[in-house]
């Protein structure tokens, strides 16, 4: 009786598609909550990738500081050495993010040496940018800006 009982459950649920709709609402409710689980993997794969990229990068960029080449020379040997490791295993990353992180690399590191822009190498004097002396030298409008003491609503005049 029992078995004859759970046959004909069996045989309804087929009968009047209740089980089609059932795989497609698990199809409907699951796709989004797998599409993104993938792309939480892509994004953290391609976290990993760009830190990956920048310790390669400082390190060939450290490799290279004391070799008798020019700059330019350099660059363009660290972002090769740095492509060929990439490609060496498996990972495939566009040249101008290659060339980026070494750039970084180049600047963040503490063995390369500094240049200051503003600093003239003729005289060793500062160059003075205009800009910025106009800046901190303008009159502030915030500095004229009162509040009137009689003045109940909390009106700024000025």
């Amino acid at each position: 009786m029992m078995m004859k009982t759970a046959n004909d459950i069996v045989n309804w649920i087929i009968q009047s598609g209740l089980l089609v709709w059932l795989f497609y609402f698990g199809f409907a409710v699951g796709k989004p909550f797998i599409e993104s689980k993938i792309k939480h993997a892509k994004t953290a794969q391609q976290k990993e990738l760009w830190t990956l990229l920048q310790q390669v990068s400082m390190t060939v960029v450290n490799s290279l500081v004391g070799k008798d080449m020019t700059g330019q020379a350099k660059f363009v040997e660290a972002v090769t050495q740095v492509q060929a490791y990439l490609a060496n295993k498996g990972l495939h990353v566009d040249m101008k993010q290659v060339q980026a992180a070494v750039q970084a690399a180049y600047e963040l590191s503490y063995l390369t040496p500094t240049v200051n822009p503003n600093e003239d190498k003729s005289d060793n004097t500062k160059k003075i940018d205009p800009v910025l002396e106009a800046i901190k030298t303008a009159p502030n409008r915030a500095n004229k800006l009162t509040l009137d003491k009689n003045d109940v609503t909390g009106e700024v005049k000025g």
